[in-house]
């Protein structure tokens, strides 16, 4: 019997009614290329078979991806790795396409695991997670919440994030300290205006919420930007970051773009 390892952060769905939820949600089609992250002993999986007929999962652990691959046969490609290590528009194109993501993730890699898919939205369609909930609350977040920041923004501006439902820690084994929710992010219904430049556009975000308590003007001073352009903006450079919406965002990265032009740092695969 598979223990599970603290230091993967496994907590094992338990309850199948949880499961069967997910899968209700995501409306399965046969034609779904489905990529499953961590498994683990395959509760969502096999429901998720039972609808798609075949799919792919990446699970890190031995003896639980060597279990899934018992089980499942030919029908469950595994990639028997650390997920934040793998390309995901390669893994779409191998699977023909848009790809659809959906699991149970680690908690304590929630966050760079999100990005790590933002990153790649282009090849997804869209993905439907299991989080803990207060991370869950941060993707659908309103400006001028405590919840509201650079995940927040994100999510808002390269998806439709959704907070589906509540999932009581009971659902789990081992049962955590946490409540979980289920959110899904569909990146081809994206609301809102589209930035000129998304390099641009995520060093204004992180640059100005890396000044979260002081105003604009101090963040935008920081990435050594002319403030006399931003002054004949609607916006009141004396806010905060936390009180803009998306859009003011689009509206601030546009005006930067050309002085960002070759400035921009390049963002890494990991993140925080």
């Amino acid at each position: 019997m598979t223990r599970p390892k603290k230091s993967l952060g496994q907590n094992f769905l338990n309850d199948p009614n949880v499961a069967r939820k997910i899968v209700q949600s995501l409306n399965v089609k046969k034609a779904d290329r489905l990529l499953e992250i961590g498994p683990g002993k395959g509760a969502l999986t096999g429901f998720l078979l039972s609808e798609a007929g075949r799919m792919a999962a990446v699970e890190i652990d031995d003896e639980l991806a060597a279990g899934l691959q018992a089980r499942f046969g030919a029908a469950l490609k595994i990639y028997h790795d650390d997920v934040l290590h793998l390309d995901l528009p390669s893994i779409a194109e191998t699977m023909g396409g848009k790809i659809r993501v959906v699991g149970n993730i680690p908690y304590n890699i929630t966050t760079p695991i999100l990005f790590w898919i933002i990153d790649a939205s282009s090849s997804v369609t869209d993905c439907t997670l299991m989080m803990q909930r207060e991370v869950a609350l941060r993707l659908v977040a309103k400006p001028r919440t405590k919840e509201y920041g650079i995940l927040s923004i994100f999510a808002q501006y390269y998806s439709r994030p959704s907070l589906e439902f509540i999932v009581p820690p009971g659902a789990f084994t081992p049962i955590p300290e946490v409540t979980s929710a289920v959110i899904s992010l569909n990146f081809e219904d994206r609301r809102g205006q589209k930035a000129q430049d998304d390099a641009s556009f995520r060093a204004i975000v992180r640059g100005t919420f890396g000044k979260r308590r002081k105003t604009l003007r101090n963040g935008l001073r920081s990435l050594d930007l002319p403030l006399e352009v931003f002054e004949a903006l609607s916006l009141d450079l004396n806010h905060r970051p936390e009180e803009l919406s998306v859009d003011d965002f689009v509206l601030l990265s546009n005006t930067a773009a050309k002085y960002m032009a070759g400035r921009v740092p390049h963002e890494g695969r990991r993140h925080k």
